[in-house]
């Protein structure tokens, strides 16, 4: 069970196995990567010899063959070219030329199984299961922000210890780790730091110095930095390197490790076959889309390279009927006492699931007579759908994590080690869980389509709408709801021993759902909170004190918000808890109205007031003189590389002017901050506290206002005694 694998330029592939006693390496000389072609059309009867003979002449071709697959869920075997490639390098431009060497037009021909990446790809033809065997060890590198731009590190992190001096020992420091620690897995603050340190040994004239387990290859680069953007939303991809016999995770590129911890990367790595390192850098989308051509390679389904589905006729009332989402209740703005908040369980995964809904069997020929999704029509084939069996153990599996945790909470002798593992394990599964629906009517998903994302909604609208039925029926008022959502207070115009019990009605509605109904928290009170320019209420913004309990449940307000200074979060937190103990608007403006004058004291740390937000473009890609574009500016004055899609932390100074001076980056020295600026930030954040009371921004600037007045006239009346 290798966790790594590399490949060599001479095309030989090595296959790391971690063990108790280190790693242990096989060499494996032979492995030809395969890629597959087709007709585009099963009826258009294409004969592929001719573009087989031409493939057979090609250097970087070791054989071809006609073999029978099935290039697609709805098509039967039929007859494909086979092309196995002499190294993993060249199958994706050998696949580019099928269109080039072949005379058929454009769009006939198809290309299968052609983008995978290069770990996943080997451990998907040859079987091998990249799920370590023993537990991994890692080794972290770090630098500081001030250092990634430069060409020699002036300061290191090594195993969280802080190294600083020369190259020659920070190199040591390095090298030191890596003998004593000998690491299968380097957790790395930026990919960089690898070719840095190699070019820091080569300057210093460190002939010994080597991250690699393989003596004949330090590093390899395996892409190339890039920005990308995805729904709208800007992101960057750094540069990805690989070190023979070591995993890399690039903390500044990874979601699944940054989210969940390395027992919930390893849980999916043996899900997916993806091996640990790229499986860090994957997308929550890239990770589906592997566990799925799994499922497809197991049935002897051929993956897409360009996904092609046209979308289904449908007449123009099913067009409008379709193109809509989960139901939503609008919440009911204010503060409301006793409220109980029920989820239903993975609902979208579990609709998949429980009603069959899969792009292979969703609007069947078959049973195109039948009605099986509510309000439009669609049919639905009695043959189990591929992606339930995608998505079926995942569900089965976070449900029996779930109920680990719930037992080692419970214990008298709390193993934290356990529980960190349970929860990064359940971590990771949920993000699966809650792309599976969204990639049903992604575009460029390689085996989504749209009609399973319509069928999807319309299952979970009847759903909500008959639970929030059933529920008012039974003598509670729904005070919000949102997809899988809802929250309920007893109706005040029922009598009590009319209403029925929740917990009953929760086991009578997931009866009839098949999808278990959670009781998932009853709070004192909820305060839903209005639109910033309206008074409809926002429908995921709300806070509310748990009962039984300290804490409270926030969502959507700033103290949730990643962009957030820690001191506004840490004030929205007091007002609530004055909220909560007094019920009174007035103590929170008290907690404000103390927060501003250490403000303007000047005794709040700047650490405390670091906002941090997204480039979405290059310095020369704005009109506007923000605070992004004063941070960029300050960033290449230091030669800070700063790319769109990522982040800049910096210290609002002075934001009355529109220079570079307006901010000042989080690792500057600075004496002094804009108070004014985060005056304003704090009062924006007081009022999502008290506008579920019916208090705006123009009330509290009044009362505000009207508190300085009064101690201005106690400052002149004790003075003038």
């Amino acid at each position: 069970m290798p966790f790594t694998i590399d490949f060599l330029d001479d095309g030989r592939v090595l296959e790391w196995e971690a063990t108790t006693d280190g790693a242990v390496v096989t060499e494996r000389d032979k492995y030809t990567p395969r890629f597959y072609v087709a007709a585009r059309d099963p009826a258009s009867n294409l004969d592929l010899t001719t573009l087989q003979s031409v493939y057979d002449q090609h250097p970087d071709v070791v054989a071809t063959e006609i073999v029978a697959r099935r290039p697609g869920f709805r098509r039967d075997e039929e007859p494909v070219l086979a092309v196995d490639v002499a190294h993993i390098d060249r199958v994706t431009p050998l696949a580019r030329q099928a269109r080039q060497l072949s005379a058929y037009p454009v769009g006939d021909l198809a290309c299968f199984n052609v983008d995978f990446s290069r770990e996943f790809r080997y451990c998907l033809e040859t079987g091998v299961d990249p799920t370590p065997a023993s537990e991994l060890s890692t080794l972290g590198l770090s630098v500081p922000v001030t250092e990634t731009s430069n060409d020699v590190y002036g300061e290191l992190s090594v195993a969280g210890d802080t190294v600083t001096g020369s190259s020659t020992d920070l190199l040591t420091a390095v090298q030191g780790a890596i003998d004593a620690h000998n690491p299968d897995v380097l957790v790395c603050s930026t990919s960089e730091i690898v070719p840095t340190l190699y070019e820091m040994a080569t300057d210093a004239g460190v002939a010994d110095f080597s991250l690699s387990r393989w003596p004949d290859v330090d590093y390899q680069q395996l892409a190339s930095r890039s920005t990308y953007s995805s729904y709208g939303r800007v992101g960057h991809s750094p540069t990805r390197y690989n070190v023979p016999g070591r995993a890399i995770i690039d903390e500044s590129n990874t979601f699944f490790y940054g989210e969940t911890n390395l027992d919930g990367v390893l849980d999916l790595v043996s899900r997916s076959k993806k091996p640990v390192q790229e499986l860090a850098w994957a997308s929550i989308g890239n990770v589906l889309t592997a566990i799925q051509i799994c499922e497809a390679h197991d049935r002897g389904v051929l993956v897409p390279w360009n996904s092609w589905r046209h979308e289904f006729y449908k007449p123009m009332g099913t067009l409008h009927d379709a193109d809509r989402g989960g139901f939503i209740f609008a919440p009911e703005v204010g503060l409301h006492e006793n409220v109980h908040e029920l989820d239903f369980s993975s609902l979208y995964p579990n609709i998949i699931c429980t009603r069959n809904v899969s792009p292979d069997v969703i609007r069947c020929n078959c049973h195109s007579d039948r009605d099986d999704v509510p309000g439009l029509g669609y049919s639905i084939c009695d043959d189990r759908g591929y992606l339930v069996d995608v998505l079926q153990p995942i569900i089965d599996a976070r449900d029996e994590i779930k109920a680990a945790i719930r037992r080692e909470k419970n214990r008298d002798d709390l193993d934290e080690d356990r529980l960190a593992e349970l929860e990064g394990r359940s971590g990771a599964l949920k993000w699966i869980l809650v792309a599976c629906f969204g990639y049903q009517g992604f575009s460029n998903a390689k085996f989504g389509r749209i009609e399973c994302h319509e069928a999807i909604n319309a299952f979970a609208r009847e759903i909500l709408l008959m639970a929030k039925q059933r529920l008012e029926a039974g003598g509670w008022r729904v005070v919000h709801g949102i997809v899988d959502s809802i929250w309920v207070t007893p109706d005040p115009d029922v009598d009590d021993d009319d209403r029925e019990d929740l917990e009953t009605l929760a086991t009578e509605i997931t009866e009839r759902v098949e999808i278990r109904l959670e009781h998932e928290a009853h709070y004192d009170w909820v305060a839903f909170v209005p639109q910033r320019e309206s008074d409809a209420g926002a429908l995921t913004k709300y806070f509310g004190k748990v009962a039984g309990d300290d804490g409270f449940k926030i969502r959507g307000i700033e103290a949730r918000q990643r962009s957030t200074p820690q001191f506004i979060e840490d004030i929205q937190r007091d007002c609530l808890q004055r909220l909560d103990s007094t019920q009174s608007p007035d103590a929170v403006l008290d907690c404000l109205q103390d927060a501003i004058k250490r403000l303007h004291a000047g005794t709040v740390p700047v650490e405390q007031l670091v906002e941090r937000n997204r480039v979405s473009k290059p310095l020369e890609g704005y009109t506007q003189n923000t605070q992004n574009v004063a941070a960029l500016k300050r960033a290449r004055e230091q030669d800070l590389a700063v790319h769109p899609g990522q982040d800049l932390e910096y210290v609002v100074v002075d934001d009355e002017k529109s220079s570079r001076e307006r901010v000042a980056l989080a690792h500057e020295e600075m004496e002094s901050y804009d108070a004014s600026y985060y005056e304003i930030q704090l009062v924006r954040a007081v009022e999502s506290i008290l506008s579920p009371l019916d208090w705006d921004r123009i009330d509290i600037k009044r009362d505000l206002t009207s508190n300085r007045q009064s101690d201005l006239n106690k400052y002149n009346s004790a003075w003038s005694k």
